[in-house]
């Protein structure tokens, strides 16, 4: 080891040379080089002025994680960097985002196609709800993250459409987290698709009023779970788990829910994992009388509801599975930048990649870039939801 390096990415530099945006990983005494507890960026020149009152000469600083305006890396290769890294990300997500919009489009279409259907009184074939199911099953175990940010673009006005695939996606999700077996996965994923069908015989006034409802118009919107009762028994080829998903989403647990009051054993596992996800996905989806809530806040709307409504150690278990920050939601970090939350394979739920466009700080939209939470000194301050911000994320997915 020589004065001037100890890798390509770690330098000794005189004191007098230190400046803010610099990683300092140790000092350097008489006796060798001294890891400190907490290193990190020099923030304030406060810390230079320190390490000199303690007769600090040299310290040793990590190149690569220091900021790209602290004077040891040239301007075109931190540029070059955050350049290739957006670039890569973006090709990749962009191949995965088409499929992802295809099958999104495709089941979309067959949802429509069938509601239409079932309204005129025709019967349900359930071979085309499984070739859908498939798919989706291939999306989650190729990566579900592309998928998530096609599933972030919702629109108030096809909330039913979106909800029914999104909580099918979200079953499999789960299911895979909890290491289902694939063949159950495909019938959760058909109740998902299919669990909100007996809304297509509730009145369309109530169906889609833009407000709350009242006592008796809360009753006739309950009978969404009786139609469906009907509509199943008239469906050859639906397996019981896929009947249950649809049928058990509104039970609880202390047997308050409906339409046949189910308590405690009488719930499956899947039917309990169907009441989470579809309370998570309502409340996380902007409607035509309420804005979207944020996953975080979410969350904390599910453990309230345990355990007398739903299972404690699924909704802890569904938490994990989506994470604190779940890849297409949207972020604050500590530099008051916004970003969608890009990309987290591989990584904790703390430093994902984070795609920020937008600065509250400034108020306006700043130019797109990709922020690696591993190799950044930023943290995450909290999640947002459009609607805290008064902006527009839906160009920049």
């Amino acid at each position: 080891m020589n004065d001037s390096a100890e890798s390509s990415n770690v330098i000794k530099v005189p004191i007098d040379k230190l400046a803010l945006g610099m990683f300092v990983i140790a000092i350097d005494h008489q006796n060798g080089k001294v890891a400190i507890r907490n290193p990190g960026q020099i923030k304030y020149r406060d810390a230079i002025v320190k390490l000199k009152a303690n007769n600090i000469a040299l310290v040793w600083v990590d190149i690569e994680r220091s900021s790209d305006t602290c004077g040891l890396k040239k301007a075109e290769r931190a540029s070059s960097a955050s350049s290739l890294l957006m670039r890569k990300a973006t090709v990749t997500r962009d191949g995965q985002r088409g499929q992802a919009k295809k099958l999104l489009a495709e089941a979309k279409g067959l949802i429509k196609k069938v509601m239409s259907e079932t309204f005129e009184g025709k019967a349900i074939e359930v071979g085309q709800f499984e070739d859908v199911a498939d798919k989706m099953i291939e999306s989650v175990m190729d990566d579900a993250d592309a998928f998530k940010c096609i599933s972030a673009l919702r629109s108030k006005d096809a909330y039913l459409l979106e909800h029914s695939i999104n909580v099918a996606f979200l079953l499999v999700t789960f299911g895979k987290h909890l290491k289902l077996d694939r063949e159950l996965l495909k019938q959760m994923a058909v109740g998902g698709i299919l669990h909100d069908i007996g809304k297509i015989k509730v009145d369309n006034e109530i169906l889609h009023k833009p407000g709350k409802l009242t006592p008796e118009e809360f009753e006739h919107m309950k009978l969404h779970q009786f139609y469906a009762i009907e509509i199943m028994n008239e469906t050859t080829g639906l397996s019981q788990v896929s009947k249950d998903v649809c049928l058990m989403h509104h039970e609880k647990l202390d047997g308050r829910g409906y339409p046949n009051g189910l308590k405690d054993e009488q719930l499956p596992q899947h039917g309990r994992m169907s009441c989470i996800v579809d309370i998570f996905d309502a409340l996380t989806a902007a409607r035509c009388y309420k804005e979207a809530m944020s996953p975080a806040a979410a969350f904390k709307i599910l453990i309230s509801l345990t355990p007398f409504h739903l299972d404690q150690k699924l909704v802890y278990e569904f938490i994990r599975c989506v994470g604190i920050y779940p890849v297409g939601s949207l972020v604050q970090l500590s530099d008051l930048r916004v970003g969608i939350v890009w990309d987290a394979k591989g990584r904790d739920a703390l430093h994902p990649i984070v795609k920020c466009f937008y600065s509250i700080k400034h108020k306006h939209y700043t130019e797109v870039t990709m922020v690696d939470l591993l190799k950044s000194e930023l943290n995450i301050e909290r999640g947002v939801s459009p609607s805290m911000l008064d902006v527009d994320p839906s160009p920049f997915y």
